[in-house]
C-alpha cells in the first residue's frame, strides 16, 4: 500500500484523538470509579488531597506505560490493517496527546493561564478538583463529557481557601482581581496554613512572574 503525507497526518491525529478518549475513560473509571483500589486510583486521589502538582517517580511509571501502550498496543494493529509507516505514526500521535495532557495538567496547577484555551482547562479542571470530582473527566478536551453527560459548565468555581493554587493568590492570600470572573475563595485557613499559604504565594511570585 502508498503511504501518503495525508494517510500519515490521519494517522497521527488518529492517535492523538485516541488519547483523548483514553483519558477521559482512565481518568473516569480507573481513577475515580475504583475509589483508591489500586495504584493508579490510590495516586489520583491522594492528588486530589494535595490539590497540587509535583513530579515524582510515579510520573515515570505513566510515562513508560503509555508509550508501551502506544508501540506495542496500536503501532502494530496501525501495521497489520494498514502498513508500518501509518501504525508507527499512530503510536507517535498517541505519545504525543499523552505528554500534551501531562503539560497541560502540571500547568494548570503551576501557571497562570495566558490563552483562552488554558483560561477554559483550568476552570473545567479545578471545577472536577474542588467538590465535582465525577464531572468533567476530560482534562485537555471536553467533547467526552459532554458525549458521557459528566461536564458541567459552572459559573464559577468554588476554590477551597486551603487548596487555592499559588498563582491564583495575592501577597495577602486572596484572590488576585483577575481570577474573580472564574473562582471564588470559599472557607478558611488556619494562621499555620494560611502562613503556609502565603508562603507558596510568595515563593511562586518571585519564581513566575505574570509577564
Amino acid at each position: 500500500m502508498i503511504v501518503t503525507a495525508l494517510s500519515l497526518v490521519a494517522a497521527f491525529a488518529g492517535g492523538f484523538l485516541l488519547w483523548i478518549l483514553f483519558e477521559y475513560l482512565l481518568h473516569r473509571f480507573a481513577m475515580h470509579e475504583l475509589h483508591g483500589k489500586g495504584i493508579m486510583s490510590r495516586e489520583h486521589l491522594n492528588h486530589h488531597v494535595a490539590a497540587g502538582w509535583t513530579f515524582s517517580s510515579i510520573h515515570l511509571l505513566s510515562w513508560a506505560g503509555m508509550l508501551i501502550v502506544g508501540f506495542v498496543v496500536w503501532m502494530p494493529l496501525g501495521w497489520i490493517t494498514v502498513s508500518l509507516p501509518f501504525g508507527i505514526t499512530a503510536a507517535v500521535g498517541w505519545s504525543a496527546g499523552y505528554f500534551f495532557y501531562e503539560y497541560q495538567h502540571a500547568q494548570a496547577h503551576l501557571r497562570a493561564p495566558k490563552t483562552s484555551y488554558q483560561r477554559w482547562l483550568r476552570k473545567h479542571h479545578f471545577h472536577h478538583h474542588f467538590g465535582h470530582p465525577m464531572s468533567n473527566h476530560g482534562v485537555t478536551l471536553g467533547v467526552w463529557d459532554r458525549v458521557f453527560g459528566t461536564l458541567e459548565v459552572p459559573d464559577q468555581v468554588r476554590v477551597p481557601r486551603r487548596m487555592a493554587q499559588p498563582w491564583m493568590l495575592d501577597d495577602d492570600g486572596e484572590l488576585k482581581a483577575e481570577f474573580t470572573e472564574d473562582y471564588v475563595l470559599v472557607g478558611s485557613t488556619g494562621t499555620s496554613e494560611r502562613t503556609a499559604q502565603l508562603d507558596r504565594a510568595r515563593a511562586f511570585a518571585s519564581i513566575a512572574p505574570d509577564d
